[in-house]
């Protein structure tokens, strides 16, 4: 398509980053800021634990709205029009000791401390605990190919950059008592201050009142643990800010334009941006998204370790599935657990098949548009797809059992796939491995092939009758056809076609859902089939 027509069709388009994106041509109709600077998206972190796909998805989320915003600007995201800011508040006291993380002892030794001044619990050699998590954090952006910033807390602090701004915090401190102090319960208003000093003595970050000496060089004056009244810096790291604080000093001292954040920080979004003002700056704009929840439907949380991780998801499905499964509605709650990985994968590669033959208005909705950025013809298409369905090679990995190794997988594929080469299917050789260890974690442990009823039986009975005089290469279709016109049989009593696939599903492949039996029949073979059936007729006698 040419730049006038994309840019046409992003500015009307309804597909949700496109909304937000229309938010910054408001603040800024011609596209630019009036001061020549990238216009400025941020997302936060607070790396207290592991990161998990709830952390992963703002920055996903955020990068699709900065690309959004570019192609209605007709900006190529390396103009520099745009910045991604990663924020670490590294910075921050640990409160409290992660559930998923070793050396739990250590860490409650140094409960308080900055999480950058904390040594690393994982003995990987890092720094500190925050270096370590900022690392894991780092290392998935990358591997996902975000282009991205990454800005630490504990060095804006240390270095001084956020000096001019500590020093505005302290000018107008009071005014951010009076916007703050109504929201809380007394005996939190009571030690409440904007600023948290850094003790001296233990070096933790201290939740006690502060007397502001002189703000313009940035003195303050405070009672430390042992008792002795401190007058210290609070620049260079000698303190930090209430987070809420923090949070509206950095979009001032930053300048961030967009930046969303979950539901669960309505309030504090709005205390932040009255912040803000004060500050001399203003809120940035942003949308506030559901959180995810984890198989029990409850909030997922990093210190928890529930949910999924994202070296769970990508162990059992690809970055692009991972990507497609965030991309709808950011407003409606989604739920995260390996049972929604398998139809994640397919309905990627089925969008991703259709991309190409739509058009633009269309394209700008499909998720693939924008989680690959897909403007190149040669991008999307009937030609690019899976030869085989995620869902299709569960089934049969799962025929193949626990100790199936990927050779064998591959040996069965030669009868579905033309040219059946690894080398020539990537995409589906790293589904293989992706399969394999999902039907060895999740399907094999609890995989129960039920014994047919009489009419299944009967109708099973039929059905290997048919396919024993079935050609060896009878195609998918063909197959779908006999196994239709069986289901359709009075004789068998199956109020729907429905109850004839459920009962093959259940009693072939121990699933109460399945695929295109004609498609699983020719990939698996007519003849190993028939032995799948036998093994059912005989639970069935058994039974």
């Amino acid at each position: 398509m040419t730049d006038t027509a994309l840019i046409e069709a992003a500015r009307v388009s309804k597909a949700w980053p496109f909304e937000e994106a229309r938010k910054l041509l408001k603040r800024y109709p011609e596209g630019r800021r009036p001061d020549g600077k990238p216009v400025l998206f941020e997302t936060g972190y607070g790396p207290s634990g592991l990161p998990h796909i709830g952390t992963f998805q703002e920055v996903l989320r955020t990068t699709l709205v900065r690309r959004a915003f570019e192609a209605m600007i007709g900006a190529h995201p390396d103009d520099g029009a745009t910045r991604l800011v990663a924020f670490s508040d590294d910075m921050d006291g640990l409160r409290k000791v992660p559930d998923n993380v070793p050396g739990k002892d250590m860490l409650a030794r140094h409960l308080g401390l900055p999480l950058s001044r904390i040594p690393d619990p994982f003995g990987a050699g890092f720094d500190s605990f925050a270096a370590h998590n900022n690392a894991q954090l780092r290392a998935f952006l990358d591997r996902f190919g975000f282009a991205y910033e990454f800005v630490s807390s504990s060095e804006m602090y240390n270095s001084g950059a956020f000096d001019a701004a500590l020093k505005t915090v302290l000018r107008q401190n009071q005014a951010i008592l009076d916007i703050m102090l109504p929201t809380l319960r007394a005996e939190r208003a009571a030690s409440y201050s904007p600023v948290l000093p850094v003790s001296p003595t233990t070096g933790a970050v201290l939740q006690v009142p502060v007397e502001v000496v002189d703000a313009d060089a940035g003195t303050i004056r405070f009672t430390d643990t042992n008792g002795s009244v401190v007058e210290q810096s609070a620049l260079g790291g000698l303190a930090k800010l209430q987070w809420k604080v923090d949070w509206s000093m950095r979009w001032v001292a930053l300048g961030v334009d967009y930046e969303m954040y979950g539901k669960d920080l309505t309030d504090s979004g709005v205390q932040s941006g009255k912040i803000a003002q004060v500050l001399g700056g203003r809120k940035p704009e942003g949308l506030i998204y559901e959180l995810f929840l984890d198989a029990n439907g409850e909030k997922i949380s990093k210190s928890k370790g529930n949910g999924l991780t994202i070296e769970e998801w990508l162990a059992y499905g690809s970055e692009e599935s991972l990507g497609f499964y965030i991309f709808p509605n950011p407003r409606s709650a989604k739920s995260l657990h390996p049972g929604v990985i398998p139809r994640a994968v397919d309905d990627y590669w089925q969008f991703r098949g259709a991309l190409a033959d739509q058009p633009v208005d269309k394209q700008l909705g499909n998720p693939v548009w924008h989680l690959l950025g897909a403007t190149d013809p040669e991008r999307g298409g009937a030609g690019d797809t899976l030869p085989v369905t995620y869902a299709l090679l569960l089934n049969l990995v799962g025929v193949l059992g626990a100790m199936a190794t990927r050779e064998q997988v591959w040996s069965y594929l030669g009868n579905y796939v033309a040219d059946a080469d690894p080398a020539a299917h990537p995409a589906l050789d790293a589904l293989v491995d992706r399969a394999l260890a999902y039907n060895r974690d999740f399907v094999a442990p609890g995989l129960v092939r039920a014994a047919p009823a009489a009419n299944e039986a009967a109708a099973l009975r039929a059905l290997d009758a048919e396919l024993e005089s079935a050609e060896p290469g009878t195609s998918a279709e063909d197959l779908q056809t006999i196994v239709y016109e069986i289901g359709k049989r009075e004789e068998f009593g199956f109020a729907s076609l429905r109850d004839w696939f459920q009962a093959l599903y259940r009693t072939l492949l121990g699933s109460d859902q399945g695929p295109r039996m004609g498609s699983f029949i020719a990939l698996y073979g007519i003849a190993n089939t028939r032995r799948l059936i036998a093994e059912a007729l005989a639970r069935a006698t058994a039974a």
